[in-house]
């Protein structure tokens, strides 16, 4: 479990802040999972969720930067969670898949020129002698924009869908499942995205995030 327990170049459980940040939120008490649990609460709805966040930057998706924007999209608060729970003593990975996100905005559908969502990013956590699944993605607040139920998480079953919608759809559909990763596989990722949406990497499209992410600050 040792490289599951140590800082890397994106879970930078060594960092200052995020060490003050995960000592404050974990909580008194001793136990591994109950920490665990206060640790995704903290996670999930002290970040907003920003798709808009995303950038080419690999220093982006570390742990720490999600933590002193205080936003960032899934994959970043998924590392911030595993980094926490690592400094707390809990093993800790990520995980990456393809899902279809009926939480989508038509905007965002339009900015990505697809309905599904690669790389999506959520945390494995050690508890217990069994690994648990735990997606701190979408805070309190979008979810009830949104009007459906935040992903709930009690350390013990795993948290990667929300729950049935009143047509009986699942909000979050996992299409591929790329594998866990004790960091996250910087080649690999941005690979497949620019794979995926090949005009999110043309040279102009830095500044069509840009606008889209300083216009979602401001609402």
């Amino acid at each position: 479990m040792n490289e599951y327990l140590k800082a890397n170049r994106f879970i930078d459980s060594d960092h200052p802040t995020l060490i003050e940040f995960a000592d404050h939120v974990r909580g008194a008490t001793s136990d591994l999972r109950q920490q665990a649990i206060n640790l995704y609460y903290a996670v999930r709805d002290g970040i907003r969720y920003n798709p808009y966040s995303f950038s080419r930057d690999p220093e982006t998706l570390k742990a720490s930067h999600a933590l002193l924007a205080g936003e960032s999209y899934c994959v970043p608060k998924a590392t911030l969670l595993a980094a926490c729970a690592r400094h707390c003593g809990i093993p800790a990975r990520i995980g990456l898949a393809d899902v279809r996100n009926h939480l989508s905005t038509p905007r965002l559908l339009e900015l990505l020129r697809s309905d599904v969502f690669a790389m999506h990013g959520y945390t494995e956590l050690y508890l217990d002698g069994r690994w648990v699944k735990a997606t701190p993605a979408f805070n309190v607040e979008l979810c009830e924009l949104f009007a459906v139920a935040p992903l709930e998480f009690d350390g013990v079953n795993d948290s990667v869908f929300h729950p049935y919608s009143r047509q009986g759809e699942r909000y979050m559909e996992y299409l591929v499942d790329h594998g866990q990763f004790a960091d996250v596989p910087e080649t690999l990722f941005f690979t497949h995205l620019a794979n995926m949406y090949p005009h999110l990497f043309a040279q102009d499209a830095s500044l069509e995030l840009g606008d889209m992410h300083a216009e979602a600050k401001r609402s």
